[in-house]
């Protein structure tokens, strides 16, 4: 029987740090990755910045791109919170989101915005398409995804919420749409 699998009583445990099979970061570089890469538009929060590239490291997204003022490794406030992801994943830099927008778009990719908007599609309802690789970009913790950006980009995504604030931290809607491009398309990693 496998005790992964019973939810009850003392078959489960949690897994040692031996038992996770962890890959090394040679490894991971080297293994196929989801078909993403993340653009963080002009975000503030340094240990944001960390969180982002430790939970691109848990979905094998292929890259991230900062743009603006948005931290850059290496730096203590990211690394706080990336716990050595900031190794693992690419990265670049670009100083105007326009530029980072110009190369993915030329290097064949899907411009997502992941923002609040008019027409925007819920993710819910939004299908990744298999064979195309989608930039998805997520704005500032307070004025969302530039104007800038917006009229670049192909489509949007919006997370639905049902409560008072309409908002989500930055780094938990990262969460939430990466895992759901990884439920849609993950079986094709």
């Amino acid at each position: 029987m496998d005790t992964r699998e019973d939810t009850t009583g003392e078959n489960v445990r949690k897994l040692k740090l031996d038992e996770l099979n962890r890959a090394s970061v040679e490894a991971f570089k080297q293994q196929k990755k989801l078909p993403v890469t993340v653009v963080l538009d002009n975000v503030r929060s340094m240990h944001n910045v960390g969180s982002i590239f430790r939970t691109c490291d848990g979905f094998a997204v292929e890259q991230i791109f900062l743009c603006g003022i948005t931290g850059q490794p290496p730096h203590r406030e990211i690394e706080k919170t990336a716990l050595g992801a900031t190794q693992s994943i690419d990265w670049k830099y670009f100083t105007e989101i326009s530029e980072a927008i110009g190369e993915l778009k030329s290097s064949g990719y899907k411009i997502v915005a992941i923002e609040q908007a008019l027409n925007s599609v819920m993710l819910n309802d939004f299908q990744p398409l298999n064979g195309l690789k989608y930039a998805l970009i997520f704005g500032n913790e307070v004025n969302g995804v530039s104007d800038e950006a917006m009229k670049e980009i192909d489509t949007c995504i919006e997370i639905p919420q049902f409560g008072t604030k309409h908002s989500f931290n930055i780094v938990v809607s990262a969460g939430i749409v990466l895992w759901d491009f990884f439920a849609k398309a993950g079986c094709r990693l």
